[in-house]
């Protein structure tokens, strides 16, 4: 194998992950501004120039914090439940391409780490196994709540994988591809040739799903604002409870990037204008994230079923036969 592919590849790697961890606490600080804004108050002003510095002092307190194991866990699972959380959002990222292609000093850079011929379903499949973090955390700790809340939490992320799995097939059938880079340049045309046209459905239903997926208000039923508990990380503390924290953030960046690039051009024909587009688009559905919780109150576990099942779902259905038809023809 190509030793310089090898290290771009692992530089790639170092990159996500630093970028990422980083643009997850940046934000932590960017979703208090917000929702102090909205609510009329000043959000974090003391640590550094308006609060800046916040930030590294969240960081340094979660490094720094006494990292306490409950007795009565089961204690190799309690602590392997925060690494799934982060390591799946983070491996997510492989099959996304970030940037378009650029050259440096002649050596042409793909801002992807594995441009494979299945990308979405890539992505869809690690964001699926990311369930397994909630759901251990919480059956592994020795509190019912915990244990209640990673249920719940399991019955949320299965329900709407259908939903997001059912909103992406129209599309993937009129591009005929499951590689990003392929979606793409399909909509490389400019912003007429988007899908988001041709298929607004699937749109606003992934959307919907993207933030069940997320785990975000009105959805955010796995550790209930309102509530005294933090829902499966009760009992966490220290570092432990910043992985999941850190991949909770991961993954809304995530997901705007898949929105992004699935129905709204991506980066388009790869010129610099598109990358900017691409970074534009990625910070408005991650604003979106913080304003919608600003706005809407979390709704009741029994009405996210109904929605799922008996709405979102039969009109994915109704979307993707319809989208048959119409190629038939």
């Amino acid at each position: 194998m190509d030793v310089a592919f090898i290290i771009e590849t692992i530089a790639k790697i170092v990159v996500i992950l630093l970028i990422f961890s980083a643009l997850a606490g940046l934000g932590t600080y960017f979703e208090r501004k917000v929702l102090a804004f909205m609510q009329r108050r000043l959000g974090p002003m003391h640590v550094g120039p308006f609060g800046l510095l916040q930030v590294a002092a969240d960081g340094i307190k979660l490094f720094t914090k006494e990292d306490i194991i409950p007795q009565n866990v089961v204690k190799p699972i309690f602590k392997i439940a925060p690494i799934i959380t982060a390591a799946t959002a983070f491996m997510a990222s492989a099959a996304i391409p970030f940037w378009p292609q650029f050259t440096v000093f002649g050596y042409t850079v793909h801002p992807i780490v594995a441009d494979i011929n299945v990308g979405i379903l890539y992505v869809l499949a690690i964001m699926a196994i990311g369930l397994y973090g909630p759901l251990l955390g919480g059956m592994a700790s020795a509190n019912k709540w915990s244990l209640i809340s990673a249920a719940r939490s399991a019955a949320i992320f299965i329900s709407y994988e259908v939903i997001t799995g059912l909103a992406l097939l129209a599309p993937l059938m009129m591009v005929g591809s499951l590689s990003l880079i392929d979606i793409n340049n399909y909509q490389a045309g400019g912003i007429t040739h988007w899908i988001v046209w041709s298929q607004p459905v699937a749109f606003v239903l992934f959307w919907i799903a993207a933030f069940a997926e997320t785990g975000r208000t009105p959805f955010h039923l796995v550790a209930n604002d309102h509530e005294i508990i933090d829902g499966f990380g009760t009992e966490y503390s220290g570092m432990r409870w910043g992985m999941f924290f850190i991949g909770e953030y991961a993954n809304m960046f995530f997901i705007s990037f898949v929105i992004s690039i699935v129905f709204l051009g991506g980066f388009g024909d790869g010129t610099i204008a598109g990358a900017i587009q691409l970074l534009l688009k990625v910070s408005f559905f991650f604003f979106f994230f913080l304003w919608t919780r600003a706005a809407w109150p979390d709704i009741r576990p029994d009405q996210l079923m109904w929605l799922c099942w008996k709405v979102l779902m039969p009109i994915a259905v109704l979307n993707v036969v319809g989208t048959g038809i119409v190629m038939m023809f």
